[in-house]
């Protein structure tokens, strides 16, 4: 394993980005992105055993603190179908490595990226406990902002990362872990690691605008284009999520913020965060999620527990000319109709209640 040391040229949120006016991102809410309803559509059955089976015995005790952890199966899926082992595999905001730890765990090579130090230390505790493991594998991390990828990514990956996999902070909207209280005067129940970290530091796209986080991950997007392989893909899992009551489309947005980019959509998957019964979705909200939807149910308005995430992927546009050397370039995979073909509906429907 190697790693990389923190990067020391400072970075501000307010160092120049990517063109986007505020007209254009405040369109999205209520435009759909050009050919957004001619994307395929598939179902991942990523949540069959529970977040905390998924990553017994493969992840430090250190990496439940996270307050937005991606669901390893989800990591794993998008790298099963899109990169072949042996090829490089990146997460530009790579938290505490699930991304890695996923492509390390399938023979592929992983290099990300994380702007807060102590998530950047967990990940780099997590590529060695997979050292540990048996993997004798090519992965590291770097410390720095993913703005700055272009600066940050050692020379030998650009043009060779396969696939791109990663999803924006959600900022305030994470729920973080319960916290239980016995002694009197004190809230029974209250939060704890609710935060990727001081809420203070505006260099960190999760405590910015909605409007800024939108530029910024545009920003993001098109660093990535810039070191992803001709025909290379980039996958980024999202929510939706409710902003004073009002349901922000996020998924939609990205897909947006990705065209503007250079990237060509060519998916967008529903990723279950239930597991699959023989009739029905059992879902697995947190308390937190649960304590808000009986709440807002109570209120008089009917959301449901969110079942699913959005996977939108893209497809680097160049192709690599015969002057190159050739090298065979992962295409969209075809999924096979199955017994999941028929949730396609149920699941969308269920997100209309929006997400918690």
């Amino acid at each position: 394993m190697t790693t990389t040391p923190p990067n020391t040229a400072s970075s501000s949120a307010d160092e120049p980005t990517m063109p986007l006016s505020r007209a254009f991102i405040d369109a999205l809410d209520t435009t759909p992105p050009a050919d957004f309803g001619d994307l395929p559509v598939s179902v991942w059955a990523t949540a069959q055993a529970s977040p905390a089976a998924q990553r017994k015995g493969r992840y430090v005790p250190e990496s439940t603190a996270h307050p937005a952890k991606m669901l390893p199966a989800v990591a794993a899926h998008a790298i099963e179908h899109y990169t072949k082992p042996g090829e490089v595999v990146l997460d530009p905001m790579c938290g505490i490595g699930t991304t890695l730890i996923e492509a390390i765990d399938l023979g592929r090579r992983a290099v990300g990226v994380e702007y807060e130090p102590h998530w950047a230390d967990i990940a780099r505790a997590n590529l060695r406990f997979a050292r540990e493991r048996g993997h004798d594998h090519d992965g590291q991390v770097v410390r720095g902002d993913a703005r700055q990828l272009a600066r940050l990514l050692p020379a030998e990956y650009v043009g060779q990362v396969a696939l791109v996999v990663t999803s924006p902070p959600y900022g305030p909207s994470v729920h973080g872990l319960v916290n239980t209280n016995r002694e009197p005067g004190i809230d029974k129940v209250s939060k704890r690691h609710y935060r990727y970290g001081s809420a203070l530091d505006r260099g960190n796209l999760a405590n910015i605008g909605h409007h800024r986080l939108l530029v910024g991950f545009t920003r993001i997007l098109t660093a990535c284009a810039r070191v992803v392989r001709p025909g290379g893909h980039v996958a980024i899992t999202v929510r939706p999520w409710r902003e004073h009551a009002e349901l922000v489309d996020l998924p939609s947005q990205v897909v947006a913020c990705g065209a503007a980019a250079g990237l060509i959509p060519v998916e967008r998957c529903v990723a279950l965060l239930a597991r699959v019964a023989d009739t029905e979705l059992v879902t697995r909200g947190s308390f937190f999620q649960r304590d808000f939807i009986r709440k807002q149910r109570d209120a008089g308005l009917p959301l449901h527990l969110i079942a699913h995430e959005d996977v939108v992927v893209f497809r680097e546009p160049r192709t690599r000319s015969s002057s190159e050397k050739p090298k065979q370039v992962q295409t969209e995979p075809e999924h096979a109709p199955g017994s999941l073909s028929g949730l396609d509906a149920r699941v969308r429907k269920g997100s209309e209640g929006a997400a918690a």
